[in-house]
């Protein structure tokens, strides 16, 4: 491979991981500006015209509950609630296709299954949209700031029962998972910990009406609490404080942005002290990310031996938006339009629907992507974007030329020889050939 063929490859990989992948044209507009300039400017400040130009859906307010309501009343609620929850789907897709500055978007979906929470518990799309927004204003400053702010997130209150919690009945699932899956990971704390946190953590009421958390002293448990070997009266901030202070805090989110970004595999040792030392005391999470971005591990060539290169199957929100955008297909940000349905229906096919996490751990990565039922619903999926895509790049191209020009087109660096021998079958016809093309292993992985 030739230096601009190696450069080209790069800037593709970068724009894949920080983004939902990239056509051949990108990553050709891409290469000239440099790689370094590129990172510079995934972190340089500025509003992101694309990504702004969808505004979130109006009508998203709780329906009213009202004590005696009929029983077609209820129907008619719910039925209300799962229409706002499907106009937030559509939006975020619609966001994230629209984007020209996508890496805000990867890093709030990034932090979306870090703070797995599901509108299909919280029921109020306006609380998820919420949590949305302030994922991706917080995303890419301090964790100490993130992480505050998720702790009495009116969504993850419900989502984790943390409403209700009081002195006398501490309810443990937001103490539990603040430092099993958001903060320090498993191993770094005891069962007594997570009892006394909860204690930490009592008096927040949620006022429904107006959505916001609401601190209540009386209930709260005046302590003091041991936690973490630490005995203090703690409440929400200074058991954040705790919890930045420990070691296992910087370990842990830096392994688990490698995890998404970078690698499935672990992160090497000297990896990892790399993307530790860039986080710091500050929990600087634009120069962690940076570090993912520039580490030598994660820039080698594929052929490296530890190289990150093509080290992760695409989650379906990265296929189907990828598709999305390389084919110029504008989805309506209309949870009821019939396109809102078909994407859906393909994410929901293939495993994974944005504020519908199956769980608080949120979506899994690499083989479970793979299986059967989600290969059916991609196959459903290419074929409808192959016939409501933009395929002119592909069509006008001469038939010895379209698989070069199908793998420009979806940013593919190459086509193995196999994949050609497929596609070569299908050039008379553009459509089929994107179709199958969208199929192939080199555009599951990222």
């Amino acid at each position: 491979m030739t230096t601009s063929q190696q450069d080209r490859a790069l800037v593709g990989h970068l724009l894949r991981r920080s983004g939902f992948g990239a056509s051949g044209s990108e990553i050709d507009a891409a290469v000239g500006l440099g790689y370094q300039a590129l990172v510079d400017g995934l972190f340089a400040p500025g509003a992101d015209p694309g990504a702004e130009a969808t505004p979130p859906p109006s009508g998203l307010a709780e329906p009213a509950a009202g004590g005696q309501a009929t029983p077609a009343q209820k129907k008619a609620a719910n039925a209300e609630r799962t229409q706002a929850a499907y106009d937030l789907i559509a939006w975020w897709i619609t966001r994230m296709t629209a984007a020209r500055r996508p890496w805000a978007e990867k890093r709030t979906f990034f932090w979306h299954g870090h703070f797995a929470t599901s509108v299909q518990k919280v029921r109020s799309a306006q609380l998820m949209l919420g949590q949305n927004q302030t994922q991706r204003a917080l995303g890419g400053g301090d964790f100490r700031t993130l992480m505050r702010a998720m702790l009495t997130d009116p969504a993850m209150m419900i989502w984790l029962d943390a409403a209700g919690s009081t002195a006398k009945a501490p309810n443990e699932n937001l103490a539990r998972e603040s430092m099993e899956l958001f903060s320090l990971g498993v191993g770094n704390y005891t069962e007594q910990d997570v009892r006394q946190a909860a204690l930490a953590l009592t008096g927040w009421r949620l006022n429904r009406a107006s959505g916001q958390a609401v601190f209540a002293p009386g209930p709260h448990a005046a302590g003091p609490e041991t936690i973490l070997g630490k005995t203090a009266s703690f409440d929400v901030d200074s058991f954040t404080d705790l919890l930045m202070a420990q070691q296992a805090n910087p370990r842990f989110i830096a392994s688990r942005m490698w995890f998404r970004l970078a690698s499935s595999s672990p992160v090497p040792a000297d990896v990892l002290a790399r993307l530790t030392g860039a986080y710091g005391s500050g929990h600087d999470l634009a120069a962690l990310a940076r570090a993912v971005f520039t580490d030598p591990v994660f820039m080698s060539p594929a052929s490296g031996t530890l190289s990150a290169r093509y080290a992760l199957v695409k989650q379906p929100v990265e296929y189907v938006v990828g598709v999305l955008r390389a084919l110029r297909i504008t989805p309506p940000a209309d949870g009821a339009a019939k396109e809102s349905a078909i994407l859906r229906a393909a994410l929901t096919g293939m495993g994974q629907v944005p504020f519908l996490p199956p769980n608080v751990g949120g979506w899994p990565s690499g083989t479970p992507w793979l299986t059967t039922a989600a290969t059916q619903a991609r196959i459903v999926f290419a074929e409808w974007a192959a016939t409501a895509g933009d395929l002119g790049q592909v069509a006008d191209a001469a038939a010895a030329d379209r698989i070069d020009a199908v793998a420009h087109l979806l940013g593919i660096d190459a086509f193995s020889d196999r994949t050609r021998s497929a596609l070569a079958d299908l050039a008379a016809n553009p459509a089929d050939l994107v179709g199958l093309a969208l199929l192939s292993p080199e555009y599951a992985v990222n």
